[in-house]
C-alpha cells in the first residue's frame, strides 16, 4: 500500500470525534435506543476508529471526559486498564449512563484491572443496581476463571434469597453467576439447578433458535453436555 494511502493515526479528541461524526447513522441510533443505548455509530466501524487511535491512555481519559457515548466506547478500547486506580474506576462506573458503556467498561477494563477484586467486594452490595451488577459480573468471572477462595455455598445462599427480586441488570449477572457455578463446579451443580428450577428466573426469556437459553437449568445442562 502506498504510504499516502495508509490511515493516519488519530491523536486528539477533535480528530476522533470528527471520524465518529462522519460514521453517525440515524438507523443505528434508532435500533440502539430500543435497548436504552444512545450511540449512532455501528460498533464494527467504531472499532475501526479505535484502531486508528491505537493504545493511548491519556487520550482515552480525555475521550471519557467528553461524556459522549461513542467517544467513551473508543476510550474503553484504547485505554490501559492497569493505569486506572480503583477510585477512578468506581467513578467511571457510576458515571456510565448507558448499557453498552457499562458492558464494555466491565468486560474490557474492569476484568483486566488489578483492582478488580477490591472493587468486586466493594460493589456487590451497592445500593445502585448497576454498580452491584458490575460486582456480580466480576464475581461470575471469578467463578469461571479463578474460584479459589470464593465461598460458593454462600454465593448460592445469596442468589437463592435475592435473585428473584433483584433489579434487571443485577438479576442478569446474579443469574450468570448461578449458571457458571453449575457449569464449572460439579459439586455444586445439583443445588444450582435446583435453585434455578425453584425460582424460574428467565425461564421464558425469548431465545433465538440454535442459541442457549439464559434460564440457568437449561444453560447448565447444555454447557455440561458439551464438556
Amino acid at each position: 500500500m502506498p504510504a499516502s494511502d495508509t490511515p493516519s493515526q488519530l491523536t486528539s479528541v477533535s480528530e476522533v470525534e470528527h471520524e465518529l461524526s462522519a460514521l453517525s447513522d440515524p438507523k443505528t441510533l434508532a435500533v440502539n435506543e430500543r435497548h436504552g443505548d444512545d450511540h449512532s455509530v455501528n460498533l464494527t466501524k467504531l472499532r475501526g476508529v479505535a484502531k486508528k487511535v491505537k493504545t493511548n491512555h491519556d487520550l482515552a481519559r480525555e475521550l471519557w471526559d467528553t461524556e459522549n457515548t461513542e467517544s467513551r466506547l473508543v476510550a474503553l478500547l484504547v485505554c490501559k486498564p492497569k493505569d486506572f486506580s480503583a477510585a477512578q474506576l468506581d467513578a467511571m462506573l457510576r458515571d456510565a449512563r448507558v448499557p453498552k458503556v457499562r458492558d464494555w467498561l466491565t468486560n474490557y477494563v474492569l476484568a483486566k484491572s488489578p483492582e478488580r477484586e477490591e472493587l468486586r467486594l466493594q460493589w456487590v452490595d451497592d445500593d445502585d443496581a448497576h454498580v452491584a451488577a458490575a460486582g456480580w459480573a466480576l464475581t461470575a468471572l471469578r467463578v469461571r476463571k479463578d474460584a479459589q477462595g470464593l465461598d460458593l455455598d454462600t454465593l448460592l445462599d445469596i442468589i437463592e434469597r435475592e435473585l428473584a427480586g433483584a433489579a434487571e441488570p443485577l438479576q442478569w449477572e446474579m443469574n450468570n453467576t448461578l449458571a457458571y457455578i453449575g457449569i464449572h463446579h460439579p459439586e455444586h451443580r445439583e443445588r444450582a439447578v435446583a435453585i434455578g428450577e425453584s425460582l424460574e428466573v428467565l425461564k421464558d426469556y425469548p431465545t433465538p433458535p440454535n442459541c442457549t437459553s439464559p434460564y440457568a437449568p437449561e444453560w447448565i445442562e447444555a454447557m455440561v453436555a458439551r464438556q
